[in-house]
């Protein structure tokens, strides 16, 4: 996946995350991109969240990041033109 793909998932992500933890801020999630450690550790800190609730909320957005990478790496279909 290349630079602008990353960029754009990860603003896509971001909004999710925004959506569902509205206290995080944009310059946080910023810094944090792809370290769902930190990311995690933030969420529990500032929502009272529990390590497994948040690791559970983060992973699915994890999983999607990974379908659409693998998305955008398969090539177009064959239309069967010659």
């Amino acid at each position: 996946m290349n630079t602008d793909r990353v960029k754009g998932a990860w603003t896509q992500v971001k909004g999710k995350l925004k959506e569902q933890w509205g206290k995080l801020t944009d310059d946080e999630l910023d810094q944090l991109e792809g370290k769902w450690e930190q990311l995690s550790g933030l969420i529990q800190q500032r929502y009272g969240e529990s390590k497994d609730k948040v690791e559970q909320e983060l992973a699915r957005y994890r999983e999607q990041l990974a379908r659409d990478e693998r998305a955008d790496a398969v090539p177009p279909s064959n239309t069967g033109m010659r």
